[in-house]
């Protein structure tokens, strides 16, 4: 058991160095452990990460120990008292000049065909028409590029820790783990974690502490 609830800080990281993140905490108990305990653990997961064609980016989540697995075969979401999992991120990229070469490519076909039919120029709603469809034939060519992002819930102390910094990481976090468990998260600052770790009576010190900048 001690081994399993070390888990959460020795697997934090990549195999090759460790990665930052921020912490939070429950507004409440999660429903779905009101509603029964471990059985119910596994069925939030129905918003799992699912690849959709076309789109430029696809991201739900997946096993923490194995970032392909989406079923959850390999192991289940709990550990001890934590569940574990990741948000997995596809990102299709267009690089911008072979978007533009394509683009260019098909505004010279719309425009011979449209000499034909008598008009002397594409308008500017069929222009992005044109840019959307290309964009769109030219994202299936490309491969998406993975990044995992790791969560560690302590469901005993309603803690959790997501591995990432990234502003628009964060967002997309909060706002698929409230969708997904029906649970609005909280940041825990310095301040908020200073005061979990000494007590309220420490708030009066707290308030007189001045932030520093390190260069």
């Amino acid at each position: 058991l001690a081994r399993q609830r070390r888990y959460a800080s020795e697997s934090w990281g990549e195999d090759e160095g460790q990665q930052e993140g921020r912490s939070f905490r429950e507004d409440r108990k999660p429903r779905f452990e009101r509603d029964g305990g471990e059985r119910s653990f596994r069925k939030p997961f129905g918003k799992r990460f699912e690849r959709k064609d076309g789109e430029e980016r696809s991201f739900g989540w997946t096993n923490f120990d194995d970032m392909l697995d989406t079923e959850w075969k390999l192991s289940p979401p709990e550990k001890a008292d934590f569940l574990t999992f990741s948000l997995r991120l596809d990102t299709r990229r267009i690089p911008p000049a072979v978007l533009r070469k394509h683009v260019r490519l098909a505004l010279r076909d719309e425009e011979a065909r449209i000499k034909e039919l008598g008009k002397k120029f594409v308008g500017r709603e069929r222009k992005k028409e044109i840019q959307e469809q290309v964009k769109l034939r030219l994202m299936g060519r490309f491969l998406p590029i993975p990044a995992e992002f790791q969560v560690v819930w302590n469901t005993r102390t309603g803690r959790v820790y997501f591995a990432s910094t990234q502003t628009k990481m964060i967002e997309m976090f909060l706002d698929l783990f409230t969708r997904t468990f029906d649970l609005r998260l909280e940041q825990l600052l310095p301040y908020s974690l200073a005061l979990a770790m000494f007590g309220e009576e420490a708030s009066a010190k707290l308030d007189t502490v001045q932030s520093t900048h390190f260069i």
